[in-house]
């Protein structure tokens, strides 16, 4: 579903341009309300808008993005557009975040750190399900590391690799479905296109036989009438 901004709560809101400008406003915003700061992990951001009175904040950014958080083990999916109501500790009324559950994607309602702190994240999902995590496990990475020599990263095997290989597999086959779904959909539209094409070809056949078969019914009127009136005439005569 396509986030709309009414213009009245965009009227209120600080509104940021552009990727450089939405990073810094979203680990700020993330800073001051106590979450941990790689909790959106957004990449490409277009806007950030804030409203400071009511704490809703909305992120669009150019294509949604799959992250995968190794120290929870959780692979967690951005859409295109993401919006929540901010406030200390806490993003509640969560829209665009999913969260993989097994085999299953989960559409996440709520993130949240205990209060008083206990050094652990709660997220919630839609339905009743909640999973805790150590706040660490959504902290920023540092620097990266330096590059393994070749040899070294042909032979490693590291879960960390591995998740990395399986996040991108997910995404290149989520990206081939999307784009299987949109072929189909102008397969049908093209179909539909079609189908009125020809019932309006149709239609319009049908409208020039009945008028044809309307001007030969007057015709025959016509001569039936002139066949009666010549009769008439030789009968006078």
């Amino acid at each position: 579903m396509k986030l709309t901004i009414p213009e009245d709560v965009r009227a209120k809101a600080e509104v940021y341009v552009g990727d450089a400008a939405g990073q810094e406003k979203t680990q700020l915003l993330l800073e001051e309300t106590g979450l941990p700061s790689g909790l959106l992990p957004l990449k490409d951001i277009i806007e950030c808008g804030y409203v400071e009175e009511t704490g809703f904040v909305w992120l669009k950014q150019r294509r949604k993005v799959d992250h995968y958080f190794a120290k929870a083990g959780r692979h967690v999916s951005y859409g295109a557009e993401v919006s929540a109501f901010a406030e200390k500790g806490r993003l509640k009324k969560i829209t665009g975040v999913k969260a993989k559950e097994m085999l299953i994607w989960v559409t996440l309602h709520e993130i949240c750190v205990d209060d008083p702190p206990t050094g652990k994240l709660t997220c919630k999902a839609i339905g009743g399900l909640s999973r805790s995590f150590p706040v660490e496990a959504f902290e920023a990475d540092g620097p990266p590391p330096p590059a393994k020599p070749a040899d070294a990263v042909a032979n490693g095997n590291s879960s960390a690799v591995a998740a990395e290989e399986l996040t991108k597999k997910q995404t290149a086959e989520e990206e081939k479905e999307e784009e299987t779904k949109k072929e189909t959909a102008e397969e049908e539209e093209t179909k539909k296109e079609t189908a009125e094409e020809d019932n309006n070809k149709k239609e319009k056949e049908d409208t020039a036989a009945i008028a044809a078969i309307n001007e030969i019914d007057g015709k025959l009127k016509e001569m039936s009438t002139e066949v009666v009136h010549a009769e008439a005439v030789a009968a006078e005569n």
